[in-house]
């Protein structure tokens, strides 16, 4: 065995997950809600697609997060794709920000719903709450799409390594 793989054995595995999952570069979203006529918003990359009959997407939220409150009581939500100029946003949506104050960056507008969606993301997906399943640390909120905006080129913000950057070349 080679000193890496050796190191590899013997690291606990959620170390193991946790460093492989640094490699997987993913969109940054900032998911939002309105509930008791309160915004809610909070930055994810744990999104994805689940279905296009009916359209829908699944969202995984850590149940220590403020977000999850609103997610458990069944509020819509809407995930909004961020573009790669918009890491401040990002910053602003988790952490020892709370409440009202993840707003101050960015034009935000209302969907049909009431649900916040920020205006000058990469695109935004209104989702009406359909379902939650609980494992372990978090929750997957499942929602349909209602509502659907796009703007721009495709250049989303990733997170990867722990840092943020850029996708730059593809689909140009």
């Amino acid at each position: 065995m080679t000193a890496n793989s050796e190191l590899f054995c013997e690291a606990p595995i959620a170390e193991q997950m946790r460093d492989g999952l640094r490699r997987l570069g993913k969109a940054v979203v900032v998911i939002t809600a309105l509930y008791n006529g309160q915004r809610w918003a909070m930055t994810a990359t744990a999104v994805s697609e689940l279905s296009m009959d009916p359209p829908s997407l699944l969202v995984c939220v850590n149940k220590a997060a403020s977000l999850y409150g609103p997610l458990s009581a069944g509020s819509n939500f809407c995930v909004n794709i961020l573009s790669a100029n918009q890491a401040e946003i990002s910053q602003s949506c988790f952490g020892a920000t709370k409440g009202e104050e993840r707003f101050r960056l960015g034009q935000w507008d209302s969907a049909a719903c009431g649900t916040p969606l920020l205006r000058e993301s990469q695109a935004s997906f209104v989702c009406e709450y359909r379902d939650m399943v609980e494992f372990g640390t978090h929750a997957i909120v499942i929602g349909e799409v209602s509502e659907v905006r796009v703007t721009g080129t495709p250049d989303p913000l990733i997170y990867l390594n722990g840092g943020y950057g850029k996708v730059s070349a593809l689909g140009a």
